[in-house]
């Protein structure tokens, strides 16, 4: 049997061959932990930046039960007014509010939020403010992106970006402002990528990159909040989505009035299934003495207004009114989410188990509030969440929607 020797000159040669394989894996690796810890120190930075333009000084902290922060800021110096077209002003007095003949007078809903459960109030003169924190930014695909929409989320655009909705809608006239009441519920939500709202959508100009937007409503988003309650929130946007507008007060725009609501904060109580049914009214309106969209909350409570400089087609009018629900489906391809829209249960379980909208009203030229007329519905999914629509005399112009998502039929 032959032996096989190694000659010496070989076995030094791939020694030193070794050593030098070994060298430049420990240079690579150290560029590449250099290379990480610098974009960790990058991001670091940014959010510490982000963090400081968002949360501006306040007056008062009020520690909310469900683990938000209150913040009582001045109402000269809260984030609308780092707008380069509102920077300088103050906020304007009340408007004139739309003549209404079904005005609800909920007194329920006058300390809505989870944070009110403390007893504690704003000062006047401040406005509260939930404060972002650290771990909030860390939960967004980007610094840059938090409190975005990174892509359009409005009906059309349903089947290719993975948004589904159930809606009833009216368009092909002049529109001054919506209202409605809806019920509040706590949907589950499959995944961190994914919400589940109810709102109220007032839109103008083409389905294209100057889609102009204002919506206000409830949603339940982990990404957003990192929990699963139900909260108040407003969005706007000049083009579709793109590169204006955000969630709340997190960016520049809104000009917040009311010391009393905190946009983004917890909703309590909600709705529960055969038991229970707990609704919001919302009202957006346009001024007709200063074009400004107004946001109002239940009876009578001024949120704050949305400036018409911020809008090209929403500075004159609304084309279209949009009510009802909407969720996003980020599950892989062939596999529908069992995120839920609404109360979790179809349109046809009606009352006390599914959620609804109730008197729907648009606002007209006259500054009046006057009942929908020729409502369409529509589901993009009716198999995992449908709409069903009605009238009566007590809730006028109503519908219930919603679903399970993931079913049977709806595989």
């Amino acid at each position: 049997m032959a032996s096989c020797r190694w000659n010496p000159s070989s076995i030094i040669a791939i020694y030193l061959s070794l050593l030098l394989l070994l060298s430049s894996i420990t240079r690579a690796l150290s560029s590449l932990e250099v290379n990480t810890t610098a974009l960790q120190l990058r991001k670091y930075r940014k959010i510490k930046a982000r963090l400081r333009r968002l949360n501006k000084p306040s007056v008062k902290t009020i520690q909310s039960p469900d683990g938000d922060i209150i913040d009582c800021v001045p109402s000269h110096l809260q984030p609308a007014f780092d707008h380069p077209l509102l920077q300088g002003q103050k906020p304007l007095d009340p408007p004139e509010r739309p003549r209404d003949n079904y005005r609800n007078t909920n007194l329920m809903e006058e300390s809505f939020q989870l944070w009110r459960n403390t007893g504690e109030l704003c000062p006047e003169e401040t406005i509260p403010i939930r404060r972002t924190k650290e771990e909030d930014l860390l939960r967004a695909s980007s610094v840059l992106k938090f409190g975005r929409k990174t892509v359009s989320r409005f009906r059309r655009n349903s089947e290719s970006s993975g948004h589904e909705h159930a809606v009833g809608y009216v368009s092909g006239d002049q529109y001054y402002g919506a209202k409605a009441s809806l019920n509040v519920w706590t949907p589950k939500v499959k995944s961190s990528s994914e919400f589940s709202l109810s709102q109220i959508w007032v839109i103008s100009g083409s389905f294209g990159e100057d889609l102009n937007t204002i919506e206000a409503g409830w949603q339940v988003s982990p990404e957003l909040y990192g929990d699963d309650y139900p909260r108040f929130f407003t969005y706007w946007t000049t083009d579709a989505y793109q590169a204006t507008g955000c969630y709340n007060l997190l960016c520049s725009g809104f000009i917040q009035t009311n010391n009393r609501i905190a946009i983004g904060a917890a909703i309590q109580p909600t709705s529960s299934y055969d038991g229970g049914q707990f609704d919001i009214s919302i009202l957006v309106w346009k001024d007709p003495n200063h074009g400004n969209w107004w946001l109002e909350f239940g009876s009578g409570q001024l949120v704050g207004y949305w400036p018409s400089v911020l809008f090209s087609h929403l500075a004159d009018h609304a084309s279209m009114v949009q009510f009802g629900g909407e969720i996003v489906n980020t599950q892989p391809s062939g596999f529908h989410t069992s995120t839920e829209m609404g109360s979790g249960h179809f349109a046809q379980q009606g009352f006390g188990r599914a959620s609804y909208f109730r008197n729907l009203q648009i606002v007209d030229w006259d500054n009046s509030l006057i009942p929908v007329a020729g409502l369409r519905l529509l589901a993009d999914h009716p198999s995992c969440y449908d709409i069903q629509g009605g009238f009566s005399s007590v809730w006028g112009n109503y519908f219930y929607y919603g679903g399970p998502g993931r079913n049977m039929r709806c595989p």
